[in-house]
């Protein structure tokens, strides 16, 4: 955790994805979220010989703000030599949890593409489809 400086998300998402577990894929992921506050969590995917039960990089950022108290994020970089995009899972938790923030993926070049949670996930499934639901 640290406070963040302008333009330091691509940096520190790279950087967390020289941690990557991936000895199944080779495909290492970093993540790193910003709080409102300006603090940032990193994460890295982990994989399991069950590939179901495989970690996200975002999804392991996320958790790490989540437990640090935050509920308030301004923005999301993911790092892969590719410049992937998230998978449906993390598309889902990065809604529920972060909401409508920017997210840049960011490739070996350093070539950056911008965009917002609700283009990754139009028309997402979230808690307004719960409401009056006995699950709440």
């Amino acid at each position: 955790m640290e406070m963040a400086e302008p333009g330091i998300l691509k940096k520190r998402a790279e950087q967390a994805a020289a941690f990557s577990y991936s000895p199944f894929s080779h495909f290492a992921v970093g993540a790193a979220l910003k709080t409102a506050n300006g603090e940032i969590f990193v994460g890295c995917n982990m994989e399991s010989s069950s590939y179901g039960l495989t970690l996200c990089a975002e999804r392991n950022a996320i958790a790490a703000a989540v437990a640090h108290g935050h509920r308030k994020f301004s923005a999301l970089a993911i790092y892969s030599r590719t410049g992937a995009q998230p998978c449906g899972a993390c598309r889902q938790v990065i809604w529920d949890i972060c909401g409508d923030i920017p997210i840049f993926t960011v490739n070996q070049n350093g070539v950056v593409k911008r965009y917002t949670s609700a283009e990754l996930l139009p028309n997402p499934f979230d808690k307004r489809d719960l409401e009056g639901s006995k699950a709440l």
